[in-house]
């Protein structure tokens, strides 16, 4: 199991950007949650096996149809042993 903080730019807020993540990522397998902050951005704990992760981050990478995004942070993170995901 592996985990990853990312944090995704762009045009991501009100286009269903974290109800899309949480759909993606229970079809995945993949722990963790997703939240708007105040800056714009969506930020993600995701965790998983290191395949699953993979693919959830490649997807990240443009997310649902309506959001533009321009760039992910992405920082290892120690697995906290989440087994569902969130919308926070």
């Amino acid at each position: 199991m592996i985990a990853r903080h990312v944090t995704v730019h762009g045009r991501v807020q009100g286009v269903f950007f974290r109800a899309e993540t949480q759909r993606t990522a229970a079809g995945l397998n993949i722990g963790g949650w997703v939240r708007n902050l105040p800056d714009g951005t969506v930020e993600a704990q995701v965790e998983g096996t290191a395949e699953n992760v993979d693919t959830m981050l490649k997807w990240l990478e443009h997310g649902p149809e309506r959001a533009s995004v321009t760039h992910l942070d992405i920082a290892e993170q120690t697995p906290s042993g989440a087994t569902s995901f969130q919308v926070l």
